[in-house]
């Protein structure tokens, strides 16, 4: 379960979306303990915080896009 916060640089929030659901991610607006990882693009707000509290995994647009990469 993937969660994105923040404004992508490289694509808007719908694609990476369809990029995730594509790999088999499930793809949610809200952050929990079920969540694998947030990728926190720019702006990121309540969300990248919540995931620190919760100690979910958290990576940035080019680890993200580094991950698509090696996943596609």
């Amino acid at each position: 379960t993937v969660v994105l916060t923040g404004t992508l640089a490289s694509m808007d929030r719908s694609a990476a979306k369809k990029r995730l659901q594509a790999l088999g991610a499930k793809v949610t607006g809200s952050v929990s303990r079920n969540t694998t990882m947030v990728v926190v693009g720019a702006d990121a707000g309540s969300k990248a915080s919540k995931a620190r509290e919760l100690g979910v995994e958290s990576i940035d647009e080019d680890q993200f896009l580094r991950l698509l990469a090696d996943l596609e």
